[in-house]
Order: C-alpha cells, then sequence, then structure tokens
C-alpha cells in the first residue's frame, strides 16, 4: 500500500475517527483506525463496536492495499506536520509517514487489516431520505435533555418514532423533556419506534453540512446514515421508553410572552449567582413584568426584571437555570412563551408563535 495526500484531508477524517474509537489501548484493533486505497481514494473506518463510522477522500494511489494502524498515534503525527502533501507506504509490518518536501520519518507498528471487525451494512432499499436541515434541527432541539443516568438506560438517547406524516423526536431525563414534530415531504416507512444513542446523533450533527439529504435506515436495532462521504451506523438502545404523551399538558391556563434573547441574557447573568449544585433559580411572573433571581447566599445574590406579556395572578415559580438555558440556545425566532397552570406543576417553553417542538420543564420546590 502507497499513496498521497494532502496532509489536512488526511487529518479531519483520523480526528472524527479518533473521537469514535473508545480503547486507548495500543494493543487492541479497537485502537486502530482501518485504511484502504484503490483508485485514487482512500477509505477510513473506525468503529468501538457499537458506532461504526466509514468516509472517503481522495487522493494519489501508487499501490492500492489496506492495513490498521493506531488511531491515536497516528493522529498525533498528522498535528506534528508541516501543511502539504504527505507520503504514506506499508512497509511489512510498519506503515511510513513522511511529507514529500523534508527530512522526516515517522514509522509506525500495523496490524492486518483482515483482523479488524467488520462494518454493519444496510440494504440501499431500507433507507429512506430526510433534509439534512430537518434532521439536525430535530437533533438540536432534544439531544440536550437526554439522561445520563446508566441505571435508566432507556432514557440514555433520543426517542424516534413515525409521526404519520413526518418524525417524532423525544427525550427525556424524568425532569425535563424534549419534543418535535418535523413535517417530511419524503415518504417514510413504517418502523417500530427506536431509542437512538446521543453518540450517533453527535456524529451527524458534528459532520453534517446541514445541506443536501441524509439518508437513514433501521434494521435489525441497528440504525444507518450516509450523507456527503461519510456512512455510520450505531446498535440501539433496547428498552422501553416511557409514555411521553403523559407528561405533555392538555391545557395550561396562563401564558407569559417574552423577547427570547432578553430573556436568555438575563438568565445567563443571574445564574451566575446560583447555588452551583441544585442550580435553583426563582421567576416572578406578574402584568408586564418578570423577574429572575437568585437564592441569597455567603457568595451574593443576583436579581433581574425584563418586561413581558402576560394577564394573570403574579406567580412565583422555581426552576433548574440549565433546564431553561438548554433549550433557549436553540430555538430560533425573536419570541417564546412560558405557560403553566400552577407554579408547582409542568412548565411548557416554547417558540411565540408556536413551532413544531417545545421543552417541558418539571418545577423545583419553592422552600
Amino acid at each position: 500500500m502507497k499513496f498521497t495526500s494532502a496532509k489536512n484531508s488526511l487529518l479531519k477524517e483520523i480526528m472524527i475517527a479518533q473521537d469514535i474509537i473508545a480503547s486507548r489501548n495500543a494493543l487492541s484493533i479497537l485502537s486502530n483506525v482501518l485504511i484502504e486505497t484503490a483508485n485514487n481514494l482512500l477509505t477510513i473506518k473506525a468503529t468501538d463496536l457499537n458506532v461504526g463510522f466509514e468516509t472517503q477522500i481522495p487522493v494519489d494511489t501508487i499501490d492500492p492495499g489496506s492495513t490498521t494502524i493506531y488511531c491515536d498515534k497516528l493522529l498525533g503525527i498528522l498535528r506534528s506536520l508541516p501543511d502539504g502533501e504527505i507520503e504514506v507506504e506499508q512497509l511489512d509490518d510498519k506503515v511510513v509517514i513522511r511529507p514529500l518536501f523534508q527530512k522526516i520519518d515517522f514509522r509506525l507498528r500495523s496490524i492486518t487489516s483482515e483482523k479488524y471487525p467488520e462494518m454493519r451494512v444496510c440494504d440501499d432499499q431500507l433507507y429512506f431520505s430526510i433534509t439534512s436541515n430537518d434532521f439536525i434541527s430535530m437533533i438540536d432541539q432534544t439531544i440536550f435533555s437526554v439522561s445520563d443516568d446508566s441505571t435508566r438506560y432507556f432514557l440514555n438517547g433520543v426517542y424516534m418514532e413515525n409521526g404519520g406524516d413526518g418524525l417524532v423526536m423525544v427525550a427525556t431525563d424524568g425532569r425535563r423533556l424534549s419534543y418535535m414534530n418535523r413535517i417530511i415531504e419524503q415518504e417514510i416507512p413504517t418502523f417500530k419506534p427506536i431509542i437512538i444513542p446521543p453518540k450517533f446523533l453527535g456524529l451527524i450533527k458534528k459532520l453534517s453540512s446541514r445541506e443536501g439529504i441524509i439518508e437513514l435506515a433501521i434494521h435489525d436495532n441497528y440504525i444507518f446514515a450516509k450523507f456527503d462521504s461519510h456512512k455510520i451506523s450505531s446498535t440501539l438502545i433496547d428498552g422501553q421508553f416511557p409514555n411521553y404523551k403523559r407528561v405533555i399538558p392538555e391545557k395550561q391556563n396562563f401564558q407569559c410572552i417574552i423577547d427570547k434573547d432578553m430573556f436568555y441574557d438575563a438568565l445567563k447573568r443571574v445564574s451566575l449567582l446560583v447555588d452551583q449544585k441544585s442550580k435553583r433559580l426563582f421567576i416572578d411572573i406578574d402584568i408586564e413584568s418578570l423577574t429572575l433571581s437568585s437564592e441569597e447566599s455567603d457568595i451574593g445574590k443576583a436579581k433581574e426584571e425584563i418586561p413581558c406579556e402576560f394577564f394573570g395572578e403574579k406567580t412565583r415559580i422555581a426552576v433548574n437555570s440549565m433546564y431553561v438555558v438548554n433549550p433557549l440556545k436553540v430555538m430560533p425566532g425573536e419570541k417564546i412563551s412560558i405557560s403553566f397552570s400552577e407554579a408547582n406543576r409542568a412548565i411548557s417553553i416554547a417558540p411565540y408563535p408556536e413551532k413544531d417542538f417545545f421543552h417541558i420543564v418539571m418545577p423545583m420546590q419553592l422552600d
């Protein structure tokens, strides 16, 4: 095997491969990245046995072939080399990496590609299309609500189901819930609801240009994605996602409408002095004004008032500040609404006017 490539093109893909690989043990084949060149293309593969990644970049193939290299060290070498063309060559059980115009020579031990785990593949007929922008928007609006509690593994991913005329994605950690139902013009095949690991969705979000389409397929407890020059696969989380519809309030009596950016900036300022463990923040809503405040502590206290549109009784609500900050980071539009019936019941945060997504936050104790 022998090829030449632009260093930066190879470096970009090896950085992604290293993100996939879980093991840092140089003796494990799973710490290696598989590279294969033929017909002036370099195929790069990486897996941690749960998530698989494959991509291709153009190179000048001199001798076709394949091997696997310890990814962490390959990444370090590429980062250290000057910009420009590099040559990669297989010599016996080592891979030689050198820039074309400087006398630098690295030799890494390699393991034959025959020992590398086979990547999962899916029949092309099982794929359906969704615009990249639609799917990334759905990830943006849900992924931050995934639980990190390993004892409730069925909450450790984003739930997805066929919504009839589109896709529904939901995430919850038991104290908040994020929901989005995006109408999709393309036909979506019938599939059983699934729970998608956030690592898979995070990769798509990181790699996608938000242009064009993403092709998705669900088969045999796996999900597959193809877009641009990338192919990603992942095992699904096996478990019963809770009935999220029970959490969604049928009706809420009060609605407060606020300028989103003004509210977000005030939240960030007041959150500087909330208790770092509980992150409890108070929201006092009155006619034409909303006041954010932190608890009095040894460090101090913060308070800020902003205008709002509200008609109802003066109400105080306590919330985890991050549960409000997270959705505001990704919500488009100029205004948002905060809807509720009582201070101790579910609060809905949504764009105003309504769109196809919303977020629900369970309040904290006021005492």
